[in-house]
């Protein structure tokens, strides 16, 4: 257990430091950043728009029957806070966009915190499992600490303010979410070790490719 933790403690600790190399490397190149925001913005929002309508609303549907009501209750509540946020910041506000950069970054700060818990699962699962997941998870991490940033910057934050408050939505929250969750995490996964389960975790990667492959 001792050694899972500290495993899944470093892998997000990773993602946290490749967040704010992001964050860094931006805020060092503000001018070229601020001229290409747009790219990024709109980069980001077809992976996630794409990535949302063709592949994880019609899985969540097939899963669930509360699906649909789920993801409207989730659209509801963001608009409703995006409508608090305009209501009741940016009209005590001298800047009307602070909206565009505070809703964001409020959301990438819950995506972060549930990232933490995802390598709690995946490496009390297996070390090998949290891995694999922590590969592809840290890939995405130095692009979210650039949104985060520069949202804030369009949205009228001075610089120093828009650093801090990327580095604690992107970057602080992914190890904060996994040491908060990791005590309540799937308490009988060190407990069964089962002599085929990386067997059976190689073949389930072998189909996945297949399928993949089958349909390029």
């Amino acid at each position: 257990m001792e050694n899972t933790f500290w495993t899944a403690l470093g892998a997000s600790s990773l993602a946290a430091i490749v967040t704010t190399i992001g964050i860094y490397v931006i805020r060092r190149f503000e001018r070229w950043g601020s001229q290409n925001t747009i790219y990024f913005i709109g980069f980001a929002a077809g992976v996630l728009i794409s990535v949302s309508f063709l592949h994880l609303v019609p899985k969540a549907f097939s899963m669930n029957v509360n699906a649909p009501f789920y993801l409207f209750a989730g659209y509801i509540s963001l608009h409703l806070f995006n409508r608090f946020i305009n209501a009741f910041v940016c009209d005590k506000s001298s800047d009307e966009l602070y909206g565009i950069g505070l809703v964001p970054m409020l959301g990438i700060g819950f995506h972060s915190f549930i990232d933490g818990i995802i390598y709690s699962i995946t490496f009390r699962v297996s070390i090998f499992t949290g891995f694999l997941a922590a590969t592809g998870m840290v890939l995405h991490e130095f692009p979210e600490g650039i949104i985060t940033y520069l949202l804030l910057v369009r949205a009228g934050f001075s610089a120093k303010t828009s650093l801090l408050l990327a580095f604690l939505a992107a970057a602080v929250t992914t190890p904060l979410g996994m040491l908060i969750s990791y005590p309540y995490i799937l308490p009988k996964a060190e407990t069964e070790h089962k002599k085929y389960s990386l067997l059976a975790l190689g073949a389930g990667i072998l189909v996945a490719l297949v399928i993949v492959l089958s349909k390029a």
